[in-house]
């Protein structure tokens, strides 16, 4: 029962609800925030993180590096246990670090309210964190991935906008953007894979204005077709059929390789797909038909980073 309270308590302040549930999912917090990494950023921040190296790891080889980013009001074990990303490091031999977002309890990142978008706190914080991992591990800084979920997938967005020269691909899930595409200072193709249910009520598929977001949030088709033209992609994207209750969408002929893909589940909700399921009744259902993390490791494999001529 305990387990199932913070669950569902993660959940609720996870997807933005009323300061009652944060205040209840601050309670639980306490019990199951577990992190085991800090630095203290150049803005004189104490960030917290947890970092995760499997027994494979070889210092004389180098190492892709997954950074996973919670939703609002959530931490970061909650995201490791939702997403499974260190089963799939076990298996492909890479490091992954899921960094917490700012705040006293339960995190938030911040993406709003920013003249200069690359001196945001929550990006200077990605980036010295990458600094601080390439200092004790031999990290392959051809292949350093982001991705997250609902608020840290609108984080995803923000650090493709300001870190696209240090990290190579970007893979938001139910994504929370509202962010205006012309926030973006940074025009470099960045590949991008994006999953988003059809039946989500908090960051609807189709786009709205939903209470607990105060900005609307946008059509994900036309914010994945925007995104391709950043990528300068081919105008016309390609559909397939991933599963009977999945689609794929995938434009191509992009500028630098930087392809752009969103995976669209029929009745899917503020979920990641084929992780943790989470109470159905409240965020719709998980998918199994499709593994995104096991997809997005797929997709990352193939997009290293490009480095610029220099």
């Amino acid at each position: 029962m305990t387990r199932r309270i913070i669950v569902i308590g993660a959940v609720l302040c996870g997807i933005g609800l009323p300061p009652l549930f944060v205040l209840v999912n601050a309670a639980s917090f306490y019990s199951v925030n577990r992190t085991n990494g800090t630095i203290v950023t150049s803005a004189g921040q104490t960030r917290e993180y947890i970092l995760y190296v499997p027994t494979s790891y070889d210092r004389a080889k180098p190492t892709p590096l997954v950074i996973s980013m919670h939703g609002a009001e959530n931490w970061p074990s909650f995201q490791m246990n939702l997403s499974q990303w260190n089963k799939a490091a076990d298996e492909h031999g890479f490091i992954v670090v899921y960094p917490a977002g700012d705040g006293g309890g339960p995190k938030v990142w911040h993406m709003r309210g920013y003249r200069t978008p690359s001196r945001m706190p929550d990006v200077v914080f990605i980036s010295e964190l990458i600094d601080t991992l390439e200092g004790s591990y031999n990290i392959d800084p051809a292949r350093i991935y982001a991705n997250g979920i609902s608020n840290g997938g609108g984080m995803t967005f923000a650090l493709s906008c300001t870190l696209s020269h240090r990290i190579a691909a970007f893979a938001p899930v139910a994504a929370a953007v509202t962010l205006p595409l012309n926030w973006c200072p940074d025009t470099r193709p960045a590949p991008m894979i994006a999953f988003h249910g059809t039946g989500d009520r908090f960051t609807p598929y189709y786009g709205a204005k939903v209470w607990l977001a105060p900005e609307p949030f946008p059509s994900i088709p036309e914010w994945t077709a925007n995104w391709a033209r950043r990528n300068r992609c081919a105008p016309n994207p390609v559909e397939s059929a991933a599963a009977a209750d999945v689609t794929r969408l995938e434009y191509t002929d992009c500028a630098d390789n930087a392809a752009v893909v969103l995976y669209t589940i029929k009745g899917g909700g503020h979920t990641w797909p084929g992780g943790t399921p989470m109470p159905e009744w409240l965020v719709g259902p998980t998918s199994r038909s499709i593994d995104a993390t096991n997809v997005m490791w797929a997709f990352f494999r193939e997009h290293p980073l490009r480095r610029k001529p220099s």
